[in-house]
């Protein structure tokens, strides 16, 4: 079913398509279409004669009549409707499009706004993308796989459409955020499009609004669980390790037991990791890390206050605590010093409700003997911020104003520099605002949010909130595994990321309370990271052993800018 193949002429080394579709097919594959931009030879060898309009558009051209249509749509909605109709049309188009209006188009063909596209996807979806598995026909995995049209898979993002973003059990309807990581994963990391595959797992959905509403496009059951739920998902994997031995596999939006459980199962058995747990989690510590050169302190001095403790929350949790113990720390010193709260409260040793990954953050009972509660029967966010005095906080709890003036200003009266960062999306389930925070503390505050917020200016100076994007590590160490044709990705993969993230930030950036880079220089980022996570494969004998200049080479050469490749008929 493959519609076009890549190919290197052996005489000339010139790159090019060899392609098999031809007239209309062609103007209506996403993957082929130029639109405007086919040569002369190509619509005579193609079949396009009298199909396209006579004027030959170089790329430029077509990608800034996009533009000015983008400006004129009314809201982010209609925005983001009309990048996915563009994607639809012509891939390169829209990648050239994104890549070059970055920072405007992230929280569009993002968060915050893929957020409210997949609260509403079966009405506004026009064209399917990628692949949907489902309980109907993962008994014919293999021919499902045989039915993309792509030369060949690299990446596969994959979701159950069960926790997407802070929005709950979305169904197929989530299928928009893999379709969004993928054009992350190529604006920004620099993977090619047509390697690139979104894959939803529909197996169902517990919503009832999805399940009464007449529109809905998924599955239309109960989500599966238990023993047959494992068996789509072990199916799945097995058939991409038949068809695409070399791809990676990426987790993301599964439910908290579904998405450890995983992750455990299958990171040694495939290159995969989960990006809600690990990628969030090298992200804060990358921002971390900048926060505590800014503060000229380590990580030691500081203590920890984790509220919501769902994948983001756990993943943040452990890379804490290994860079506590990283700094000499034993496992029991370093939990001393990091509280996680959930629905429950304080996480406690002895709560028979305590989830396995939760474990690790959990503390002692006699660690808050003497503590003054408003209640004895549970131990609020409130409670550890008086007792414990952290001064980080970190919110992943989707509550809208969870962290109060009273929150803010009690972790001000703990530190100088207070760390706060409120990570919940889409924007409107953020725990805090930056301008909130800022006020809350005098302008100390260091602020990490979710979503972009603008400036503020306080006292004569500029102050400035980092977004804690994913995107600064996941389309990295996507590229660098791939790169280094890693065999599996390793806790010491993710924190030589963050390393390297945290690396990038200036000292004027940091003067005005950056803790990652700017996000117009994410495809450096991704360099960077991509460096970074293949060297550590190669120390650890899990990938190609190269030297850096070979490495740093080959990640240049990996990261695609969008162009019109020529064709020729095959």
């Amino acid at each position: 079913m493959r519609t076009f193949a890549f190919k290197i002429d052996p005489m000339t080394g010139e790159e090019y398509y060899e392609v098999f579709a031809r007239g209309r097919q062609l103007l209506n594959d996403p993957h082929l279409n130029k639109a405007s931009s086919f040569t002369r030879e190509e619509r005579q060898a193609l079949g396009l004669e009298g199909l396209v309009r006579s004027a030959v558009s170089p790329l430029d051209h077509q990608v800034s009549r996009a533009y000015e249509a983008f400006q004129h749509k009314p809201d982010d909605l209609e925005k983001y409707i009309f990048l996915v109709a563009l994607q639809d049309r012509s891939e390169v188009i829209f990648y050239k499009l994104v890549t070059d209006h970055l920072k405007e188009m992230v929280p569009i063909v993002y968060t915050p706004t893929v957020g409210t596209a997949c609260l509403q996807m079966s009405s506004i979806q026009r064209r399917f993308r990628g692949l949907y598995v489902t309980p109907e026909n993962i008994g014919n995995i293999d021919e499902v796989f045989q039915n993309i049209t792509l030369p060949q898979v690299n990446l596969i993002v994959v979701t159950d459409g069960e926790r997407i973003l802070g929005l709950g059990d979305l169904g197929s309807d989530g299928m928009g955020i893999p379709v969004g990581k993928v054009s992350l994963y190529v604006a920004a990391g620099g993977l090619h499009p047509h390697v690139c595959l979104p894959v939803c797992l529909d197996v169902g959905t517990n919503n009832q609004r999805l399940l009464d509403d007449p529109y809905y496009l998924g599955y239309r059951h109960l989500r599966l669980r238990g023993e047959e739920y494992e068996k789509v998902v072990e199916t799945f994997v097995l058939a991409v390790k038949r068809h695409f031995p070399d791809a990676l596999l990426q987790w993301e939006d599964f439910g908290k037991s579904t998405a450890f459980k995983n992750l455990e199962r299958y990171r040694d058995r495939i290159l995969s990791f989960n990006d809600d747990i690990q990628g969030t989690g090298s992200t804060s510590l990358a921002a971390l890390m900048t926060a505590m050169r800014i503060k000229k302190s380590r990580f030691s001095d500081e203590r920890y206050l984790i509220v919501g403790m769902g994948q983001a929350g756990t993943g943040i949790s452990l890379n804490i605590l290994a860079a506590l113990e990283a700094e000499g720390l034993t496992a029991e010193q370093a939990r001393a010093r990091v509280f996680a709260v959930d629905q429950q409260g304080l996480l406690l040793e002895d709560d028979p409700a305590l989830e396995a990954p939760q474990r690790p953050m959990a503390q002692p009972r006699a660690a808050v003997a003497g503590w003054k509660l408003e209640s004895e029967n549970r131990i609020s966010m409130m409670d550890v911020v008086r007792n414990a005095r952290p001064t980080v906080l970190v919110g992943v709890t989707a509550q809208t104003g969870l962290f109060s003036e009273a929150v803010l200003q009690e972790v001000a009266r703990a530190t100088d520099r207070p760390i706060v960062f409120a990570l919940s999306n889409p924007t409107s389930k953020c725990e805090a605002t930056p301008e909130q925070v800022w006020k809350a503390t005098d302008g100390k505050g260091l602020v990490a949010t979710g979503s972009p917020f603008p400036p503020m200016e306080w006292n004569g100076r500029t102050l400035r909130s980092s977004q804690c994007n994913n995107m600064y590590i996941f389309p990295g160490v996507g590229l660098g595994a791939l790169v280094a044709k890693a065999s599996k990705i390793t806790d010491g993969m993710l924190l030589a990321a963050s390393r390297a993230i945290s690396n990038m930030v200036t000292h004027e950036q940091e003067a005005m309370g950056l803790m990652l880079p700017e996000m117009e220089d994410i495809r450096k980022a991704s360099a960077a990271v991509a460096l970074a996570v293949a060297r550590q494969a190669r120390e650890e004998g899990l990938g190609r052993r190269l030297d850096d200049d070979q490495l740093a080479r080959m990640v240049a050469k990996a990261q695609w800018e969008p162009h019109f490749t020529p064709f020729r008929a095959g």
